[in-house]
């Protein structure tokens, strides 16, 4: 039986996410995805007037491909897989994954070969494209949010198909908020971090990038932060789990990360995975109503409502504080009362207060 909330999502993605408008291309990358969400989005684009172009992905093949990784191969992969995205003018990718460690085992430097060729054709993707990324709910992904496959099933459609133009206004002020803000201050358990965002534009994020969606982003001037953050919020980074992470900064740098469980060299080996890996790419202010808790699925993690995440590694081109790196890690901490409580200052205003704005002008994004 057809659920007809697979034709709600790729009316979604393709009228709303990208905006698909009448000649357009768009590629669509689906990874272990069930075919119903393939023909849903192709006959969606075909109504719209574009062309679809459809890559499928399978986890354990591109895990044995990512094993043995060589130069040449992802030299030549890269370079075709760049003149592809050069001729799209949309790109949406649903990542399903059956096992989410199934690349657990693939080496940190064959990761960090492909990444490095991969570089270009993700550049491209995000600044000349309009571009949507999602997963799908897997039973795999079901199982690590300690939820039934039904009950995670239910919950995935109901915040993808979120009306996210209602979070507009109050995401709109926020960026203008930020925009005009120098002096960030966020302080909760173990934490007490400092750093200034002047001058670098902040991005609102709707529904637009991702499904689910929910952030307003921007970044911390490169050498500017300052003091000690422990993210509350599990993670996983190239298939390893990590809890309790807790960094400490000295004019921008990491200068010492250590993570719960055993896990603080697997931590410092990806964060000496280049130069910029150290620092950070990116500050975050999340408020998604309907994510409430942590499932180690960044897409979902990062949108969690009362929290906001802190990126070591890449910086995005649209608030760009010159950081460059392979790496780009959304490490989360949620401010709400239940996970400890936590305050966000602006110029020594405090506009979030355990996880609600306490501005006139922003409390519409509380819950």
């Amino acid at each position: 039986m057809h659920d007809p909330r697979i034709d709600a999502l790729a009316n979604q993605l393709i009228t709303y996410s990208v905006d698909l408008q009448k000649g357009e291309n768009v590629l669509i990358e689906l990874f272990d995805v069930p075919e119903a969400m393939g023909l849903a989005l192709i006959r969606k684009t075909r109504e719209m007037g574009g062309t679809p172009f459809i890559r499928l992905h399978n986890a354990r093949i591109s895990r044995e491909l990512l094993k043995d990784a060589t130069d040449e191969q992802y030299e030549l992969s890269s370079a075709l897989l760049l003149d592809e995205m050069q001729k799209m003018d949309a790109y949406i990718a649903i990542r399903g994954s059956y096992n989410t460690a199934e690349s657990s085992d693939v080496t940190a430097d064959r990761n960090k070969l492909v990444m490095k060729h991969m570089r270009p054709v993700l550049d491209h993707r995000v600044k000349n494209t309009k571009w949507c990324v999602l997963r799908w709910p897997h039973p795999a992904m079901a199982q690590q949010a300690s939820m039934s496959t039904e009950a995670f099933e239910d919950f995935y459609f109901d915040v993808c198909l979120y009306d996210y133009r209602s979070l507009l206004p109050g995401m709109n002020a926020l960026k203008d908020l930020m925009d005009r803000t120098d002096k960030v201050r966020l302080v909760g358990t173990e934490t007490d971090l400092t750093f200034s965002i002047k001058d670098i534009p902040a991005i609102v994020c709707a529904g637009n990038y991702n499904l689910p969606d929910g952030e307003v982003f921007s970044a911390p001037v490169k050498d500017s932060v300052n003091g000690i953050i422990t993210h509350n919020a599990p993670t996983i980074y190239r298939g390893l789990h990590f809890d309790g992470i807790k960094l400490t900064f000295e004019n921008g740098k990491i200068i010492e990360a250590t993570a719960a469980g055993g896990k603080t060299k697997e931590l410092n080996e990806i964060l000496d995975s280049d130069a910029g890996a150290r620092f950070v790419g990116e500050f975050a202010i999340a408020m998604n109503p309907v994510i409430k808790e942590p499932m180690r699925d960044i897409l979902f993690d990062e949108k969690i409502d009362g929290s906001f995440h802190f990126t070591p590694g890449q910086a995005y081109e649209e608030a760009d504080n010159g950081n460059r790196s392979q790496v780009h890690w959304d490490m989360v901490s949620i401010q709400r009362p239940d996970y400890g409580g936590g305050e966000i200052w602006f110029d020594d205003v405090c506009i979030r207060k355990d996880g609600l704005f306490t501005l006139e002008e922003l409390k519409s994004l509380n819950p």
